[in-house]
């Protein structure tokens, strides 16, 4: 009898620190007083990684180590491809090449057959791979092909589920739960009579039957009882019933695999524990129409709030066509021409620092010089060069904000009287004849060009036209004018969020019916606004007593005047 250990096993390996060795490197490790000198030392291995029940964040980091070093990636369902490394093999651990569902035999083999050609493979399982999962028969069929294994254990749906349907599987009154999988072989329900919770997987089509044998064990009809489908996705529904009426109510919600069922008085707890379906934002699909990079920090923001959120690249930023205005401006910056140097946007500072990289210049050719931003965002861009801005506005971060704070030109004070304002070639005109006013001369440079992206594809345009977005975030008055023009107008019932006043008059003039602006011109202070707009919306859904739903669920007739 072979023993593993309980956390991340290794068969057939000897490593002095094996939960830092890479895959392949456990293997090469392998002792010859493990394996009989006849035998061959295994060709691959294999890690079998839990997936969790759905949500892509809880991977372990054991997990996401493993993932990025591997060759080959085995799936057990479609969305877990998108966990996989670029460069990696993405292998159907789930079907055949003919569509049907792999028996656990024929998913050993599979696993067996590439680990065979040397390759690092990550095996991914949903949930956890030894807890009602196939693991088991696949790692067996490793172990028979001598090929070194591990087995990373997972967030099980069994728990993680019931979790995030505010439901605890335990407290001070109830301490004993039983797990449950339905299947073939009939049950008996007796055992399961008394308070105990009781957790039922794919229970969704028996779950009539299984009511019916814990009522007649004896079980009160009037035990709660809830069934949430494909928890810890921002699609998660769950329903709340009884023992007696819990098949009639799931059929009403058209409720489906897959889905986690939780049977006891624990279930009661959820109307002051239910935290993720409650979200202000929970489930809103929003359009965020901006470059891919600048999406990341707003899209995370709104995944907080339990909102989907979808890139649409409006506009594409491009060095500008004539260089030498540029390649003059930074000459003039190095010999002291310039008294300010004042960034407008964070792309502003990333096209001057690769000038600089070009010309093998760093911070210090900054030294004398006055440093403006327009705001936090853009401060921090210049913060990471080295650099700590001399000025960001203490008011409204934009230009006219800056221009508030910006001090006059003084011969006396200021040697030299020459502003340096690298900018996009579309920028409006307020900073530089504000500048001007104030006694300054100002260079302003084309630093890069914002040209409108390619359309989005067919299914993204007509969703945006017919409403199926809950939500646009417009992040500057250039993403507006660009989505409108490669994808048309928002549908009226859609809900229009603006970074900023300049945002929301240029939507208005577009046709547009502005329903949140954020405070501060921020990415995450616009995803804490459209937040706060949904929380007050399910609020006034929940005190009229009507059923929270979201914008894109509005009836067809519904639409609103801009």
């Amino acid at each position: 009898m072979r023993t593993v250990s309980t956390t991340t096993a290794t068969r057939k390996t000897k490593a002095t620190e094996p939960e830092k060795a890479a895959p392949a490197a456990v293997a090469d490790a392998a002792s010859d007083e493990t394996v009989p000198s006849a035998a061959k030392r295994p060709v691959g291995h294999v890690s079998f990684v839990g997936a969790g029940p759905g949500d892509a964040s809880l991977l372990t980091l054991r997990a996401k180590e493993l993932l990025d070093a591997a060759d080959v990636v085995i799936t057990e369902s479609a969305d877990q491809a998108a966990l996989a490394p670029e460069g990696a093999e993405v292998v159907d651990g789930g079907h055949g090449e003919d569509g049907g569902v792999l028996t656990p035999s024929a998913r050993g083999r599979l696993v067996v057959k590439h680990a065979k050609g040397g390759k690092n493979v990550v095996r991914l399982l949903v949930g956890d791979p030894f807890t009602f999962a196939t693991g088991p028969e696949e790692a067996q069929a490793c172990d028979k092909a001598n090929i070194s294994f591990e087995i990373v254990p997972g967030v099980s749906s069994a728990s993680a589920v019931p979790a995030y349907a505010g439901v605890p599987l335990t407290n001070r009154t109830h301490r004993e739960v039983s797990v449950i999988r339905m299947g073939e072989t009939k049950i008996d329900w007796a055992p399961y009579a008394g308070d105990q919770t009781v957790v039922l997987l794919s229970a969704v089509n028996t779950i009539k039957d299984v009511a019916n044998g814990l009522i007649e064990a004896g079980r009160s009809p009037e035990t709660p009882v809830a069934m949430t489908r494909v928890g810890t996705t921002t699609e998660q529904s769950t329903i709340v019933s009884t023992l007696e009426k819990i098949a009639a109510d799931a059929k009403a919600a058209k409720m489906a695999p897959p889905a986690v069922t939780v049977v006891g008085d624990v279930v009661d707890l959820r109307e002051t524990l239910s935290w993720f379906e409650t979200k202000p934002l929970f489930g809103w699909r929003v359009l965020v129409p901006r470059t891919k990079e600048q999406a990341a920090t707003l899209a995370n923001r709104l995944r907080g709030y339990g909102a989907v959120s979808e890139e649409v690249p409006t506009i594409s930023v491009e060095p500008p066509r004539n260089p030498q205005q540029m390649d003059k401006a930074v000459r003039g910056l190095v010999e002291g021409r310039y008294e300010w140097v004042a960034f407008t946007s964070v792309n502003a500072v990333k096209a001057v620092r690769e000038k600089f990289d070009e010309y093998g210049l760093d911070a210090r050719a900054f030294s004398g010089l006055k440093v403006a931003a327009v705001g936090e965002k853009t401060a921090e861009a210049i913060a990471a060069w080295g650099i700590r801005p001399d000025l960001v506005p203490s008011g409204e971060q934009s230009a006219r904000g800056l221009l508030e704070d910006w001090p006059p030109f003084d011969e006396l004070l200021d040697p030299i009287n020459r502003v340096f304002l690298p900018r996009a070639d579309i920028a409006t005109e307020q900073l530089v004849a504000g500048l001007i006013d104030l006694g300054w001369e100002v260079d302003d440079v084309t630093a890069y060009r914002t040209v409108r992206a390619a359309p989005p594809p067919a299914p993204t345009r007509e969703a945006i036209k017919t409403g199926k977005f809950d939500a646009v975030v417009f992040t500057s008055s250039s993403t507006v004018r660009n989505l409108v023009g490669i994808a048309g107008k928002p549908h009226a019932t859609t809900i229009i969020a603006c970074i900023g006043p300049a945002t929301a008059q240029t939507a208005e003039e577009h046709g547009l019916r502005v329903d949140v602006v954020a405070p501060t011109p921020s990415a995450e202070v616009l995803a804490d606004a459209l937040a706060d707009f949904g929380a007050k919306r399910r609020q006034a859904m929940v005190d009229a007593g009507d059923p929270v739903t979201k914008p894109s669920q509005r009836t067809k007739g519904s639409r609103r005047r801009s």
